[in-house]
């Protein structure tokens, strides 16, 4: 199995050789990462500067949101899903979120 060279990625913080994550949609985002990669949907140095193009791009944003931006621009202009589609998909977490009560699950229908 291919590892990520976390190294070029610069802003993972790391404790035991293994990511720290504040939130758990922050793990998700990076296994989501991780996943393609190793499924060869791109390679690790492109993920990388498409990482680092979204951290310098002068957006004010913590380190995995734009983790998440240049994930999501990276899997749509790869073809693996639509920007439409990426935006219908956070429209309906936005709105299975809102309508789930605290400490439950979100879940999508």
């Amino acid at each position: 199995m291919n590892r990520p060279d976390l190294d070029k990625l610069g802003g993972v913080e790391l404790q035991d050789n293994a990511p720290v994550f504040n939130e758990p949609w922050e793990a998700q985002a990076f296994a989501m990462v991780v996943n393609l990669y190793q499924n060869g949907a791109f390679g690790w140095d492109e993920w990388a500067e498409a990482l680092s193009s979204e951290i310098h791009s002068g957006t004010d944003r913590a380190y995995y949101q734009h983790w998440l931006s240049a994930l999501e621009k990276l899997v749509a202009n790869k073809a693996l899903t639509t920007k439409a589609d990426l935006a219908a998909t956070k429209l309906r977490w936005e709105q299975a979120a809102a309508a789930t009560p605290h400490g439950e699950p979100i879940m999508l229908k």
